[in-house]
């Protein structure tokens, strides 16, 4: 029995992926799988760069805009849902997105990390609106130095998961990460596709696309975000252009200015995406 055909697709934001996703999924009478961590939530649509109505009507599409921005979601949780993709869906896959951790928990497997109670992470949560990255990033040196040497002392986010882990399970996260689930994906079955354009490429396309989400209502996605009165530490609530545009709606900025600093965000996540797909990724990954 022939295998079917299974495609990763990767690359930064504005790299033309989903394009280029589909004009491959038509050609290969292919199915797409979602594998960007933004585009899984069901209120950001423009402002994530979902696939259009259009585009999901030509292609079956997997994982996009199912997920409530109220629900923690987890790339555990992902891998569970691509799992019954799998299991369900006969036709050849093209995975396409930019989160880069997704791609290396579907190929290399997952850390098995025990589910962390919902009061240790508001605990965390609100130490980390109260006292800020950096303070907490100084707690993590003392607990697991090792970690704490591979990220950034702003990234909030990854700091307080790093505590809860510890806080909850009494072991550092370092020591979570060396037992991995078995990988979903043979590697040695795939084709691996990284997109990876000139950086002044991506960064014209940042502009036309961002100008084009405004025009398209990313004001008013922002403004049906907030009225559901998440906590701000939410991973919905930190998509690009989400907390900039909230700042217009609370007075805080011009919508003029919400712009400049949600585009200079974008290009500076964007670099930061190339540069962890160049020392993430494997050989074995074509560059196109």
């Amino acid at each position: 029995m022939k295998k079917r055909t299974i495609t990763l697709i990767a690359g930064p934001t504005a790299s033309g992926k989903s394009d280029f996703a589909l004009k491959l999924a038509e050609d290969n009478d292919a199915v797409i799988v979602n594998a960007d961590s933004m585009q899984i939530y069901d209120v950001l649509n423009v402002i994530t760069a979902r696939p259009s109505v259009e585009d999901m009507a030509r292609v079956q599409h997997y994982l996009y805009g199912y997920v409530s921005p109220e629900k923690q979601y987890s790339t555990g949780k992902w891998l569970k849902d691509v799992a019954e993709v799998l299991k369900t869906v006969e036709r050849p896959l093209i995975f396409v997105g930019g989160t880069g951790l997704y791609f290396k928990a579907l190929t290399e497997g997952l850390a098995i990390i025990p589910d962390i109670p919902e009061e240790t992470r508001k605990k965390w949560r609100t130490r980390l609106e109260g006292e800020g990255a950096s303070e907490l990033y100084k707690v993590l040196q003392g607990i697991d130095y090792e970690l704490s040497r591979r990220l950034s002392e702003k990234d909030g986010q990854r700091i307080v998961r790093a505590l809860e882990v510890h806080d909850a399970t009494g072991k550092t996260l370092s020591y979570w990460q060396n037992w991995k689930t078995k990988p979903l994906l043979e590697t040695g079955d795939l084709k691996k596709l990284l997109l990876l354009p000139e950086r002044d490429v991506v960064y014209r396309r940042i502009e036309r696309r961002f100008d084009k989400m405004v025009e398209n209502g990313a004001l008013e996605e922002a403004r049906a975000l907030d009225e559901l009165g998440l906590n701000p530490s939410m991973p919905a609530m930190k998509a690009i252009g989400i907390p900039e545009f909230i700042d217009v709606l609370k007075g805080k900025k011009t919508i003029g200015e919400a712009i400049v600093e949600a585009k200079t965000n974008t290009r500076r996540y964007a670099k930061r995406q190339m540069t962890w797909f160049r020392h993430q990724l494997g050989r074995d990954w074509e560059k196109i």
